[in-house]
């Protein structure tokens, strides 16, 4: 069976990008594992690895330099659309995202955009409601001690 084909959608900037050279490493009805090289070149990021927690509602990275360093795990707020006939994602990143270092520092960043897409039009009440409640379940997994286990399938798979 041929790997799927995944994109990014993205509401600020609008974009939607093939993710052609992502590697899947793993897929089940729960989540999608892939590795990746960044898009475009970056001094900070060179490489990582996602998790998207499809029933969830959120994808949890992990961000690498180029000395294959960790420097933090990425969790972002998303929706996915799955086309079956084409064995297809597209993934809907939701603005809202959480940064957890590895000495255990979080930090929630791009709320202000949530504002911002509503304001244009870019979210439906529905989609921002989603949003906000998505983001506040990851928020309680990382402060219930739960985040190890979402790291568990890139430490099995990465």
């Amino acid at each position: 069976m041929a790997d799927p084909i995944l994109y990014r959608k993205r509401l600020i900037p609008e974009e939607c990008i093939l993710l052609k050279n992502d590697r899947l490493l793993h897929r089940d009805d729960r989540i999608l594992v892939t590795a990746w090289n960044t898009i475009k070149p970056r001094k900070d990021i060179h490489h990582g690895c996602s998790c998207y927690y499809l029933q969830e509602g959120f994808k949890v990275s992990r961000f690498y330099n180029e000395k294959n360093s960790l420097l933090y795990w990425y969790c972002d707020i998303v929706d996915y659309e799955y086309r079956e006939k084409e064995d297809t994602y597209i993934v809907t990143d939701l603005l809202a995202d959480v940064i957890v270092y590895p000495d255990g520092f979080v930090k929630v960043v791009d709320i202000d955009e949530l504002a911002t897409a509503k304001e244009a039009g870019l979210l439906s009440d529905d989609m921002l409601k989603k949003a906000l409640l998505t983001l506040n379940h990851l928020l309680q997994i990382i402060y219930d001690g739960g985040f190890e286990s979402l790291q568990k399938p890139l430490e099995t798979y990465c």
